[in-house]
C-alpha cells in the first residue's frame, strides 16, 4: 500500500486561527480604547502604550534568546501584554516604572514559567499587583481629563470609586461623562464606550465566549443592587469593564468548559466587589482576577464534563 495514513488523537478538526491571528483581533479590538485614552489624556498616553509595548517585547526577544528557546515575539502576545499593562497605568506615571512592570509581566510572570501558555496568571495584571505594592503612591496618582488643553502640568483628580469611597458623591461624574471616559482612572479603562466596542468585536469574531464577561458584570451588578449601590457607577467605574473583557477571558488564566467560565467569572464579581465594599483599597479588580486565575485547576476539576457514556461514579 503506497499511500500513507496519518493516525493521530482526537479531536480531529481544522481551524484557520493561530496565536498570532487571535491576538491581531484583541490588538484590533484594544484599538478604539487606545485611541479614546489618547484623546483624553493626551501625547502621555500615546508615549505610555509604545512604551509598554517596546518593553515588553524586546524583554521576551532577550529572554527567550537568553534561555536559547525559540523566539515568539512575532505571536503578538508581548505586544498584548504591553497595551493592556499600558491601560492598567495611570497617565502620568514615570516611565521608568512603566518599564519596569513590564520587565516583570514578561520575564517573571510569563516566561520564568515556560512562555504563552504556561504562566498561570495574567501577566499584565500581575505585574500592577506589583507595581501598586512598590509605587502606592505613583499608582494612585490620577490625572484630570484634558489636562494638557491647559496647562504642561499635570492637574490631579480623584476617581469614582475613590470619591465614592470617601462619601463625596456630589463630586461624581455624571453617567454620560463615564461612559465617555471623562473622568479619572487609568489608561485605558475609563472610556466605557470604547471598551464594548472592543468587546462587541471580540464576541462577533468568536475569539472570547460572552459567558465570562456576562456572569461576572452581572454579579457585580447583583451584589451591588443588593447592596444598595448605584449600579452603574460600579460597573463603569474602575477597570471592570477592561478586566471584564480583555483580562478574565484569558485563554491560558481561565477555565475551558462552560460550567467552569460561569464559577470563575462570578466568583471574580463577587471578590471585585466584597473588596470595593470593604477593602482599603476602592479598586478589586486585579486582585480578584489573579486570585481567580490561581483557582482555574481546582475549578476546572471540579466542573470537569463526564465523558459520554460514562456512568457518574456513586460516592
Amino acid at each position: 500500500m503506497e499511500t500513507n495514513l496519518i493516525v493521530s488523537s482526537s479531536p480531529h478538526m481544522r481551524s484557520g486561527a493561530s496565536t498570532q491571528k487571535i491576538m491581531l483581533d484583541v490588538i484590533i479590538a484594544l484599538t478604539p480604547a487606545a485611541i479614546a485614552s489618547c484623546v483624553i489624556f493626551g501625547w502621555s498616553a500615546l508615549l505610555l502604550i509604545v512604551l509598554c509595548v517596546a518593553t515588553c517585547v524586546l524583554s521576551e526577544f532577550i529572554c527567550r534568546k537568553v534561555m536559547k528557546r525559540e523566539n515568539t515575539i512575532s505571536d503578538l502576545s508581548a505586544v498584548v501584554t504591553g497595551i493592556l499593562l499600558a491601560f492598567n497605568l495611570p497617565p502620568t506615571i514615570h516611565p521608568l516604572i512603566a518599564v519596569f512592570g513590564g520587565v516583570a509581566a514578561i520575564v517573571v510572570v510569563k516566561q520564568m514559567f515556560g512562555g504563552i501558555g504556561q504562566n498561570f496568571v495574567n501577566p499584565a495584571l500581575t505585574a500592577r499587583i506589583i507595581l501598586m505594592s512598590s509605587f502606592p503612591s505613583k499608582m494612585s496618582t490620577w490625572a484630570s481629563p484634558f489636562y494638557y488643553l491647559g496647562s504642561s502640568d499635570a492637574m490631579t483628580t480623584a476617581t469614582p470609586l475613590s470619591l465614592l469611597a470617601q462619601g463625596q458623591t456630589d463630586q461624581l461624574p455624571s453617567y454620560l461623562n463615564m461612559l465617555a471616559g471623562v473622568r479619572g482612572g487609568c489608561l485605558g479603562e475609563t472610556c466605557a464606550v470604547a471598551l464594548l466596542v472592543g468587546g462587541v468585536y471580540l464576541i462577533a469574531r468568536k475569539v472570547i465566549s460572552p459567558v465570562i464577561p456576562v456572569c461576572y458584570l452581572g454579579t457585580a451588578a447583583l451584589i451591588s443592587l443588593v447592596a444598595g449601590r448605584d449600579v452603574l457607577l460600579d460597573l463603569l467605574s474602575g477597570g471592570l469593564l477592561l478586566g471584564a473583557i480583555f483580562m478574565a477571558t484569558d485563554y491560558v488564566t481561565s477555565p475551558i468548559n462552560f460550567k467552569g467560565r460561569i464559577v470563575f467569572a462570578v466568583g471574580c464579581g463577587v471578590i471585585t466587589m466584597l473588596i470595593r465594599m470593604f477593602g482599603a483599597l476602592p479598586e478589586g479588580v486585579s486582585f480578584s482576577i489573579v486570585l481567580m486565575n490561581i483557582l482555574v485547576p481546582l475549578i476546572e476539576r471540579v466542573t470537569r464534563p463526564r465523558p459520554f457514556g460514562k456512568e457518574r461514579v456513586k460516592q
